[in-house]
């Protein structure tokens, strides 16, 4: 799957369609109505994303990175994340951060006339070279550029008798660019904000939908969500909506807002041409530790959290959307994360640069019904630079097993732990199995042929392209 994209585009009577991507956080593929186990069944409706995904080709195989960062870096560059440096979930003190060699979406559309800006969570780096003005977007606002875990710090910083000044140099921040670019300080992200931040994510999206779409040139908006993150923390005007507590309020306000941005699209006019990409960045947290009235997202049929490799962490919510383009259908064809810089390069006519692997591919084709099938067959997930699964057809093999940890409750995820086989990798059928609770690498092994080719793939393009060293808080240098 490495090489250059082709140059597929779309036909040459019609105009460069705007593009609205916005990319949920943490959602699960059990959330949401439309996929089958969510929405009003578990006393959450979700009424704007349900209609989306029916003017949608919606996806039900769609597949991300395991956590925030890997799966923004593969959106952005359409390489995986240990190919940048950013497999890990950045954590503010750490050296992982997007550096200035790299082609993100953003510059794509940019040097194709389109003009850019992003709203929201950002989490790919706070350095200089690192933040979305460097990075190919001409504006940055309500910005997020770590995570709303930081909003949690403050309380236990000071439980560890840290001095306010300490606290303060490590208060998260809301962001905004200047017009060189820099970005100044709005307000502290904190737990009172919490509740506040996606309705102004909402309006700074809308204000830049409803002032672009006046202008000549086709627009790039990138809304980076900060629900259904933890710590809860849902608008007053959602508190107590959802009979499944305040996790379901969180999502029933982030259907809402994503209905405020469809809504904008279509008030100026320009819903034909645009294209809306709904995703989420990784599978769910089912637990939140901090409050016992709190139950997280749901991995639907699967299993798996945030930060493991199961099929669940890895399976989430996939839609796009262009009226009178891509046929509105539901389709179980693998697509992933990485796949939409290439696509969206091949529907410009863009070729992507031949001194660097990818990792995505175009499913220009496929989006558009010219083709049934996908693209993709297979993907390669990472945990700290080390291959932790690979995904072929409907099997699902992992070289160490993941295993539940022993906490209360007891956790996947972030808390679990990888454990060394007996020389052979564990295998799972996902269709037949999609708990992953049946290991059949004895009775099936002849999958073991197309696995070992997959990684052989990959190992050989690191001879000519090794990736930069990975970062890790549990393996350090001799």
């Amino acid at each position: 799957m490495t090489g250059t994209v082709g140059n597929l585009s779309w036909k040459a009577d019609t105009e460069r369609p705007n593009i609205v991507l916005m990319l949920a956080d943490n959602i699960g593929f059990g959330d949401l109505g439309c996929y089958g186990s969510g929405g009003d069944l578990r006393g959450m409706p979700t009424p704007n994303l349900d209609d989306l995904a029916e003017k949608s080709l919606m996806l039900t195989q769609f597949f991300v990175e395991p956590g925030c960062t890997p799966s923004r870096a593969g959106l952005m560059t359409g390489r995986y994340s240990v190919r940048s440096g950013l497999n890990s979930i950045i954590v503010g003190g750490t050296p992982s951060t997007l550096q200035e060699g790299e082609l993100t979406l953003a510059e794509i559309c940019k040097e194709n006339g389109y003009s850019t800006g992003m709203v929201g969570k950002w989490h790919l780096g706070e350095e200089e070279q690192s933040i979305p003005t460097r990075q190919g977007f001409d504006s940055y606002r309500v910005g997020i550029l770590e995570t709303t875990d930081a909003t949690l710090y403050p309380q236990t910083m000071r439980r560890s008798g840290l001095s306010e000044e300490q606290i303060e140099a490590a208060q998260s921040h809301i962001w905004e660019s200047n017009d060189d670019g820099s970005l100044r300080r709005v307000r502290p992200y904190d737990l009172a904000y919490r509740r506040h931040v996606e309705g102004d994510i909402a309006d700074a999206a809308t204000s830049f939908i409803k002032e672009k779409s006046a202008g000549d040139d086709p627009f790039f908006l990138y809304v980076g969500w900060s629900h259904v993150h933890y710590p809860e923390g849902a608008h007053s005007d959602f508190e107590n909506r959802s009979s499944s507590g305040p996790y379901g309020d969180m999502l029933m306000e982030h259907d809402h807002r994503v209905g405020q941005v469809v809504a904008a699209v279509e008030a100026a006019g320009i819903r034909d041409n645009t294209i809306i990409i709904y995703l989420s960045d990784n599978g769910p947290v089912q637990n939140q530790v901090i409050s016992t009235d709190f139950k997280g997202s749901s991995p639907g049929p699967f299993r798996g959290e945030v930060g493991d490799v199961l099929e669940g962490s890895l399976r989430v919510p996939g839609m796009v959307s262009w009226p009178g383009n891509i046929p509105a259908r539901k389709s179980n064809e693998m697509v992933s994360i990485h796949d939409f810089v290439p696509t969206i390069a091949g529907m410009l006519g863009s070729s992507l640069p031949d001194d660097r692997p990818y990792d995505g591919v175009n499913q220009w084709k496929f989006f558009v019904g010219e083709s049934e099938r996908s693209s993709r067959d297979h993907l390669i997930t990472f945990i700290g630079g080390e291959i932790a699964a690979v995904r072929w057809k409907q099997w699902r093999i992992y070289p160490k097993q993941v295993i539940q940890s022993q906490t209360n409750p007891s956790s996947l995820g972030v808390c679990a732990y990888r454990a060394e086989g007996m020389g052979y990798p564990s295998m799972f059928h996902i269709e037949r199995d999609p708990r992953e609770e049946f290991n059949v690498v004895g009775t099936c092994a002849w999958v073991l042929g197309p696995y070992m080719k997959i990684v052989g793939n990959y190992l050989t393009s690191l001879k000519e392209h090794p990736n930069p060293p990975t970062f890790s808080m549990t393996s350090f240098p001799q």
